[in-house]
């Protein structure tokens, strides 16, 4: 993460359409929103923001040119709502990995394997979000701020529960963001060879030598 991009993409967000009011109401709406998102990762992420034009993602998405300007103003203000919506998918993923984990460690574990998973599914994500560090650098900055503070969450639970030491923080947070992301980076993009569970059981390995709570004796 001036590491590289972190990705996800899934089912529709509320709140992913424009800056302005422009949220769907109805089902019909809310499935022409997903299609327009989904369409945009794809062109974005193949052709790169420069090179990628609204006709282009409206054509592979199969809606009018004029239900694009429902929901966006222009190409910019669908990139940031693309970069958010990937956002939001990460932190839905995570949960969803997370969930009825018996120790915080354990679900870092499952969430790193789903991960890596999903980045072998929606490779192409990887070029929007690194893309975003220039095209709108506040959205850049949003994104992996956002991830960091809820792997710093999960963190502070388990130290809470006695599971991890004292002290765990921002730095903890985003070290494991950052190895995370690279991670997805080797095994989801560059090699999709690699045991899932084996890779997320290395990672874990490390995270349990250096934050859970040396027990005496």
């Amino acid at each position: 993460m001036g590491e590289r991009g972190a990705v996800a993409t899934g089912g529709a967000t509320i709140g992913a359409a424009a800056e302005s009011d422009k949220t769907p109401r109805t089902e019909r709406g809310r499935r022409t929103l997903r299609a327009i998102l989904d369409a945009a990762a794809v062109e974005f992420g193949t052709r790169g923001f420069h090179e990628t034009s609204i006709v282009g993602i409206t054509s592979r998405a199969g809606v009018a040119l004029g239900s694009f300007y429902t929901y966006f103003s222009s190409k910019d203000e669908l990139f940031r709502a693309l970069v958010r919506d990937m956002s939001t998918q990460v932190g839905i993923v995570g949960a969803a990995a997370s969930k009825g984990a018996t120790s915080v460690l354990d679900g870092e574990r499952a969430v790193l394997a789903s991960f890596i998973g999903f980045a072998r599914e929606h490779r192409e994500l990887y070029r929007i979000i690194d893309e975003s560090e220039f095209v709108d650098p506040a959205s850049y900055r949003a994104h992996y701020e956002g991830a960091a503070s809820r792997i710093g969450a999960r963190l502070r639970q388990g130290a809470a529960k006695g599971e991890l030491r004292d002290g765990i923080g921002e730095v903890e947070a985003w070290a494991m963001m950052g190895m995370n992301v690279f991670l997805g980076l080797r095994y989801g993009v560059m090699d999709d060879n690699a045991d899932l569970d084996a890779v997320a059981g290395a990672a874990n390995a490390l995270l349990r030598q250096g934050l859970a709570r040396q027990m005496p004796g």
